[in-house]
């Protein structure tokens, strides 16, 4: 991630090609520190010296759950080749109304990994840690479904505690990702300054962790020891703002701005001739475009400018700090390099950019794909459905107001590496 644009860019990272090798989903870099911490372990009697180790960690999602198979020799080391991950969807949020479903979700992620540990099913632990899609229910709901998963996971053979199963907060989410990351890249325990920041874009929250040298508010600060190097870390779970739950009220925001006619939707961040099946006047319509629909898909810059309105709707209270870059929350000057993953990976990787791609890059790719019929898409991407075209062209803007309108992030800057770190795949 850049500096701001007053700077000239920064060489690329030495470990660039580490960087794009690695492999980080949603909680995954929690779920590595937390396999580590628990292979590490001392074995137990009953286990062969011999014998590898395995932990297994279900990563609930907002749009779906994994289950990851860590495997370690028994020195303590990883053993990649014996590691393994499987996703079902949908998430378990989408079991709010019907909870006793959810445990029920888990049942083929059970199976693969028994499959995967043989065995040593008794000997290993299996630990379910949910994010922001949980996060977003109120609390009632998200231990109904907890429980349910609780049922399941004790029933399943593995060793397992209730206490295993539970919501984490997203600022520990983004700061058990920075420490695997850098665990990872070989840079915990050296200068602070030379560690790599991260910045997720998951589908229901956006996280931002990295040191900082600014005197930080508490709530935003956590200092994390490597040997004899202790860091300041900056953390923040930015919840609403992941990319699914972004454009899902962006959308509720043009319904209810332009609830007064009746008409087809017209989505700005969608491919031309994609419409949304409620029958509203949105406000895109009406104002940007003078109340005619536009000939031509609208340019990136009447994307952004919708986008960062959104960011004006999530945000109505006052900032509270000396500055805000998101609405009212704090966020320190960006310094150094930043890996951005899940969606800011995923979206590159759809429109077929490189791992150090140019937020230009970006407004330009999703340009021209956003610019094509959706009969002329279905074409070319047979296997895609529409509302994953609306999704694409939707992240296209979305990254470019995210990390440059509202963090800084240059246009032209290409510091920001963009990676699906999955040490399993």
């Amino acid at each position: 991630m850049p500096e701001p644009a007053t700077k000239p860019p920064s060489p690329r990272p030495r470990h660039r090609r580490s960087l794009c090798g690695l492999c980080l989903c949603t909680a995954l870099l929690a779920l590595v520190v937390s396999a580590l911490v628990h292979l590490g372990s001392p074995q137990r009697r009953s286990a062969p010296a011999h014998a590898a180790r395995f932990s297994v960690i279900i990563d609930g999602g907002s749009t779906g759950t994994r289950a990851h198979v860590f495997a370690a020799r028994p020195d303590g080391r990883p053993d990649l080749a014996r590691s393994a991950v499987m996703r079902v969807s949908p998430g378990l949020s989408s079991f709010a109304a019907e909870p006793a479903r959810a445990g029920e979700s888990l049942r083929l992620l059970m199976e693969f990994a028994r499959d995967k540990v043989g065995g040593a099913v008794g000997e290993t632990e299996v630990r379910l840690m949910a994010t922001a899609g949980l996060r977003l229910l109120d609390e009632s709901a998200q231990e109904a479904i907890l429980a349910s998963c609780r049922d399941a996971l004790r029933a399943s053979g593995f060793r397992f505690e209730d206490a295993w199963a539970k919501v984490i907060p997203g600022s520990d989410e983004g700061i058990y990702a920075w420490i695997a990351a850098n665990y990872a890249l070989g840079t915990l325990g050296g200068d602070p300054h030379k560690t790599v920041g991260i910045i997720e874009l998951g589908g229901a929250s956006a996280q931002l962790t990295f040191v900082s040298d600014e005197v930080l508010p508490p709530e935003l600060s956590s200092n994390f020891t490597f040997g004899e190097t202790t860091y300041t870390l900056y953390t923040n779970s930015f919840l609403n703002f992941g990319q699914n739950a972004a454009q899902d009220s962006l959308l509720e925001i043009l319904r209810l701005r332009g609830s007064s006619n009746n008409s087809t939707v017209f989505d700005p961040c969608s491919p031309k001739g994609y419409s949304h099946s409620e029958q509203v006047m949105i406000f895109f319509v009406n104002v940007v475009t003078k109340g005619k629909r536009p000939k031509y898909f609208p340019s990136m810059i009447s994307w952004r400018l919708m986008i960062n309105g959104h960011f004006y709707f999530l945000n109505t209270e006052k900032c509270q700090y000396q500055q805000c870059h998101l609405g009212s929350m704090f966020v320190p000057e960006l310094r150094g390099h930043f890996l951005a993953t899940e969606n800011f990976y995923f979206t590159s990787k759809f429109f077929g950019l490189g791992h150090s791609s140019s937020l230009y890059d970006f407004a330009h790719a999703g340009e021209l794909f956003c610019s094509q019929d959706v009969s002329t898409l279905r074409k070319h991407y047979p296997n895609q459905s529409n509302e994953a075209f609306s999704r694409y062209c939707f992240s296209s803007a979305y990254i470019v107001a995210l990390l440059h309108d509202s963090l800084g992030v240059p246009l032209d800057d290409k510091r920001q590496v963009y990676g699906h770190i999955n040490v399993l795949n």
